[in-house]
């Protein structure tokens, strides 16, 4: 028996992940466990529940695989600064003592979190080796093209090859500074966004616009050739030697500087969403195209951060070649420590591989549960504002969640163990009815407190997922990570007035609450939507709740989004859950079999204020 824990750390999302005999035992990110959103520093406390759901102490691990290799990534770093010098001192400065204190003493950090006593070897692999891992090794196929993309690893920026039985191979590379996700993130940052946690925003504000921009970015920015390989002109960007992501000659060609942060959004800057993400799905096309072509697969796996572009992946499965993709869940770097752990025990070790019916991500639901004690615990203090049910049964608990649900009730589901990747999948999630015209609004205003712009997920009964979108039957999508329109049978053909509205209503709240669908909540205003299809086999509990749903009120679906707020990581804990349900206008909260809900009148909104800025006020709104 041979356990392998895998650690990504100090760039984005940290994370730990153990896996055993090559099966997936746990996997977490950092960011849930200290609550800063996206926490980058090395995963100590993931790493500790990783070792702790294993059962085992750090000295009986067999190995430990490091997601990429910090020296070649200083390198490129320095060659980076040398080649702009001297104008990239800024950044130059306050990237040196980050290196110098930490980056570059990952061994000796590793051996100091795991105790002297740990003699297993430590292992550093290619950052994209480790993504191209994460997506085949845990994937149905049993053979398979392989597309890695994302901001930068050491030197790659993407990557494509083949993976076959236990053997991955990545056979082009396109190199730094010439990336897909640098370019996208460039928009993110002029658009007002966050870089690195952003780009999903910039996403939801695509459809607001038209791509008039597209045929300047072609012009300016990229030269695309026909493989989907491309080249960056460097003049327009920062990146390289600054700390912006874009330069003056961007800010010329595009009329203007940055949007500020939280300042109000502008047409052009939906028409700039627009254009890069038409943008990138050509690029993303043209690139499995060719790679289809050269390999002759039928089957493709993605990862790398451009790999959660959920738009333009629903695109590449509806018009690229392929027969059917898979898509790592945690596809940014927190994936990058579950493909370092598997690469070892795969192509390191060389130990077989048997391609599991669905995938071997068990759902991936690889994080943290809670016994029903620390639950009770939790709800000690509660108070007296809150009908508690306690249910006697599974059965009896999803029926008055149904009919919590189907009578408008927004709730918080707090079940089993949490997802691994940056989606709620039906463990960690706020559910409501997607049939009601104004649950998208009150969503993002009254419980996310987010932009009124955003669109919501779908979770859908996988049998019914082809009845309502436009997939073909048995298409999954497990993990949120495709986007497909809504059936001409279910869409409300819009007045000529609302058409004008949509054109030129700069208030982007009149917008989106244009009902265009019989399930308005969850129908995006080009009427597609980021689909979950939930089967029985990864989700039991959740397909049981949507069961529940479908038996009273005919919808096979609800909305399922994140249970956090703005600028918060998904909650973990029995407590966090608590304490978000209080600070939001959730109407009930559901742990495992116990219900709560909330009595409107017993509350102060004064003091209901009050509670919700003291729980906002710990997040940084990004």
């Amino acid at each position: 028996m041979s356990t392998i824990l895998g650690i990504s750390a100090y760039y984005h999302d940290s994370a730990a992940a153990i896996v055993r005999d090559g099966v997936i035992v746990a996997a977490a990110q950092e960011e849930r466990f200290t609550r800063k959103k996206h926490d980058p520093d090395f995963p100590a406390r993931a790493m500790h529940y990783c070792l702790e759901e294993a059962g085992i102490a750090p000295a009986d691990l067999d190995y430990v695989a490091f997601y990429d290799k910090p020296l070649s990534k200083f390198e490129r770093l320095l060659e980076t600064y040398l080649a702009y010098a001297p104008r990239g001192l800024g950044s130059f400065s306050l990237a040196m003592p980050v290196w110098l204190k930490d980056k570059l003493r990952m061994r000796a950090k590793l051996r100091d979190s795991l105790g002297r006593s740990t003699k297993a070897p430590l292992l550093f692999m290619d950052h994209h080796e480790s993504h191209a891992a994460s997506a085949f090794f845990p994937s149905p196929f049993e053979e398979a093209a392989i597309l890695t993309l994302d901001g930068v690893g050491e030197w790659s920026t993407t990557t494509r090859g083949i993976g076959r039985g236990r053997r991955i191979e990545l056979t082009d590379h396109l190199t730094f500074p010439h990336s897909l996700g640098l370019l996208y993130s460039a928009f993110t940052y002029y658009c007002g966004f966050k870089v690195n946690s952003g780009e999903y925003k910039l996403m939801g504000l695509a459809p607001y616009g038209q791509p008039r921009f597209a045929e300047a970015i072609y012009r300016h920015l990229i030269d695309l050739k026909p493989d989907g390989s491309f080249w960056l002109d460097m003049r327009y960007f920062n990146y390289c030697q600054g700390l912006t992501m874009t330069g003056a000659r961007f800010h010329r060609l595009f009329g203007g500087p940055p949007r500020a942060p939280e300042a109000p959004l502008e047409q052009r800057h939906m028409d700039l969403a627009a254009s890069i993400q038409q943008v990138t799905e050509e690029i993303v096309l043209r690139l499995g195209r060719d790679l289809h072509r050269r390999t002759g697969m039928t089957k493709l796996v993605l990862a790398g951060g451009v790999a959660l572009n959920c738009v333009a992946n629903g695109k590449l499965l509806r018009e690229g070649p392929f027969d059917d993709l898979w898509i790592q869940p945690a596809a940014g770097d927190a994936g990058g420590a579950l493909g370092a752990a598997l690469f070892v025990w795969h192509q390191l070790l060389g130990k077989p591989r048997t391609p599991q019916p669905g995938d071997a991500q068990r759902g991936s639901l690889l994080g943290p549960s809670y016994p029903s004690e620390r639950m009770q615990t939790a709800l000690a203090g509660m108070g007296s504002n809150h009908v508690v049910i306690r249910a006697a049964s599974e059965e009896e608990m999803l029926e008055r969640t149904a009919k919590l649900l189907a009578e408008g009730k927004v709730v918080g589901w707090f079940q089993g163990r949490m997802e691994f990747g940056p989606r709620a999948l039906g463990a960690r999630s706020i559910l409501a009815d997607p049939r009601a015209p104004a649950m998208q609004a009150q969503l993002n205003l009254k419980i996310k407190f987010r932009e009124s712009f955003r669109p919501f997920a779908p979770a859908v009964l996988a049998e019914h997922a082809h009845e309502w979108f436009e997939l073909n039957p048995g298409q999954e999508s497990p993990y949120m990570l495709l986007v497909a329109p809504v059936r001409a049978a279910h869409r409300v053909p819009l007045d000529s007035a609302q058409q004008a509205l949509m054109a030129n209503d700069p208030d982007l709240r009149r917008r989106v609450n244009i009902v265009r669908s019989t399930v308005p909540a969850i129908t995006h205003v080009d009427y597609s939507a980021r689909i979950q299809t939930v089967d029985e086999r990864r989700f039991p509990r959740f397909y049981r709740l949507l069961k529940a749903f479908h038996r009273l009120t005919g919808c096979p679906m609800l909305v399922n989004t994140s249970f956090n707020v703005r600028g918060e990581p998904i909650v973990q804990a029995p407590e966090e859950a608590y304490r978000c349900f209080l600070a939001t206008e959730m109407d009930a909260l559901v742990m495992e079999e116990t219900i709560l809900v909330k009595e409107p009148t017993s509350v102060l909104e004064a003091d209901r204020a009050a509670q919700r800025a003291d729980y906002l006020a710990q997040f940084q709104l990004d």
